[in-house]
């Protein structure tokens, strides 16, 4: 993604990295990373999320329904966990819990320890209502 994004937008990979490092930390996106300990973190994300939900609202039209869940549960657990991206799926909590963040027909998946789901009110098994992330912010 850096050489790639850098040479769209005409600037070199490294000015590039200190751009979204800036963003970061004035909490407009969150980068995620594969192992967030050593030189890592230096270098780029794996994925970039915007730091709240509502912004993609207020910056896009059409908006990614499964980036907006993923988004959100990131928001609401990243003020007291950390997260970083497991092989396998979508978020690694505390280097310890496995999360799946989707739909309510979300397929299983043998890695994961939690699923967050959208769009149903109560949870069942390893199944846990998305709506029930945002009492730990």
């Amino acid at each position: 993604m850096g050489s790639k994004l850098s040479e769209k937008i005409g600037i070199n990979r490294t000015t590039l990295l200190t751009y979204l490092h800036f963003l970061e930390e004035c909490g407009l996106i969150y980068g995620l990373h594969q192992n967030v300990e050593g030189i890592s973190l230096l270098q780029k994300p794996e994925k970039i999320y915007l730091n709240n939900p509502n912004l993609a609202f207020a910056l896009g039209s059409n908006v990614d329904v499964g980036n907006v869940r993923e988004t959100f549960f990131l928001n609401q657990l990243s003020a007291e966990h950390q997260l970083s991206l497991p092989k396998n799926s979508d978020f690694l909590i505390d280097k310890s819990w496995v999360v799946e963040v989707g739909g309510k027909n979300k397929k299983s998946n043998p890695n994961c320890d939690i699923y967050a789901i959208d769009t149903i009110e109560y949870g069942h098994d390893k199944r846990i209502p998305l709506w029930l992330f945002g009492f730990l912010y």
